[in-house]
């Protein structure tokens, strides 16, 4: 049976998907900046940068469990996002280390449950038959928001300082909470999650359910795919950065930069392609289209001498990244479906990536170091034809024939 959403919901969570990627930005790399403007020694940098790394790492199971228990998705939403504006004020007011330490663990912790919070609404709203179209559609949003919050917040950083990048991310919380209070509270079926599920798939409720989810098949191989592909993918662009930095050293920034909005413009134009194409074929294909890219992309940048090259090959990254944006919720769901335990199983998901990312860093920096970057490249491209191989071997098709809408 369709589901009717009205226009003002659709346009809302629109807006929310926009808002909330240019919310994010100035948690990016303007960070470092405004720590190094503020006489930062670069281990306390390293620290406060840890800090968040290491709650956001450890927060999405507990995140994603909060939005579970939550009745309203919207106010757990809205919690995430003051949380997150928050820390922005604190960090242009008091920008004291112990005061950073607290506003970075609150940003990571926010970030948590927004993430969760953003695909239940979703989901919720536009029922199972067309979540794939409606995550494409969040992604494209939050590619946008990314690629303009990153221009607006370099161009006030530049013109004015660099801490008025965080006045403005605070003040974002208004156009945010705005977007995210048209998004009707009536029209999201909070009951998705609970669907009957079909025989294959667990189902079963409380402590039972989070049972249910250590013993899913599906999800556990997911979760291990993603640990390689983010094995593989994490260390790409730091990498392609430091060769950009030794062989073009004077246009090394604006190619970054162009290395970074490449797969930001390529995700905007797929993601909704990608979401519908997964409602039509499967989720099975989809997914190793999205893996496939990843060894391809690294073959390419270990034998690509011209630095605008490299930032060419860049194109595959949005590939993968609008694939994994739309799928990761998307199988996720499939995978839960009756548990009730979509938004933990979607932070243990997350989790396992976060894993991944950590250790691609240290071990291609090893590689480069010991081997050159031409062998670490290979060597990632190695870790992503792993992880692509892993896909097709061992995951299954989880859309089911005839969902309801």
């Amino acid at each position: 049976m369709d589901r009717t959403v009205s226009a003002v919901s659709r346009h809302g969570l629109d807006a929310f998907a926009f808002f909330v990627a240019n919310l994010q930005t100035g948690f990016g790399p303007f960070l470092a900046v405004y720590f190094s403007q503020a006489k930062w020694t670069q281990s306390d940098i390293g620290f406060a940068l840890t800090v968040g790394s290491l709650v956001a790492l450890l927060g999405q199971v507990p995140g994603g469990g909060f939005v579970d228990v939550v009745r309203s998705k919207r106010f757990a939403a809205a919690v995430a996002v003051i949380g997150i504006s928050g820390s922005a004020f604190a960090l242009a007011v008091w920008p004291s280390f112990p005061v950073v330490l607290l506003a970075m663990a609150v940003h990571s912790g926010a970030s948590c449950v927004l993430t969760p919070a953003i695909a239940a609404i979703s989901i919720g709203l536009v029922g199972r038959a067309r979540a794939g179209e409606r995550l494409g559609r969040n992604a494209s949003f939050a590619a946008v928001g990314n690629a303009l919050g990153a221009a607006g917040m370099g161009a006030i950083g530049y013109y004015l300082s660099n801490g008025a990048v965080f006045y403005l991310t605070a003040a974002l919380v208004v156009p945010t909470i705005i977007a995210l209070t048209r998004i009707r509270a009536e029209e999201i079926d909070g009951n998705v999650f609970r669907e009957p599920a079909p025989a294959q798939l667990p189902r079963a409720s409380g402590k039972d359910g989070i049972r249910a989810l250590l013993t899913n098949r599906g999800l556990l191989c997911f979760s291990a795919c993603m640990v390689l592909f983010f094995l593989a993918n994490a260390a790409m662009l730091p990498l392609v950065g430091s060769v950009l930095t030794l062989r073009a050293s004077e246009t090394a920034t604006a190619l970054i930069a162009a290395c970074i909005m490449v797969p930001q413009a390529v995700l905007a134009v797929s993601a909704p392609a990608v979401g519908r194409a997964a409602e039509r074929f499967g989720r099975y294909p989809v997914l190793l289209l999205g893996f496939g890219a990843l060894p391809v992309r690294g073959l390419m940048l270990a034998y690509t001498t011209n630095p605008y090259g490299l930032v060419a090959i860049q194109v595959l990254d949005g590939i993968s990244a609008s694939v994994l944006g739309v799928m990761v919720p998307l199988v996720v769901s499939d995978l839960t479906r009756g548990t009730g335990r979509f938004n933990l199983a979607l932070g243990a998901v997350g989790t396992a990536m976060g894993v991944g990312a950590a250790l691609s860093t240290s071990l291609a920096g090893i590689m480069a170091d010991r081997l050159g970057s031409h062998s670490a490249f290979l060597g990632l491209a190695l870790m992503g034809f792993a992880a692509f191989m892993l896909v097709a071997l061992i995951m299954p098709e989880t859309r089911q024939p005839a969902e309801d809408a």
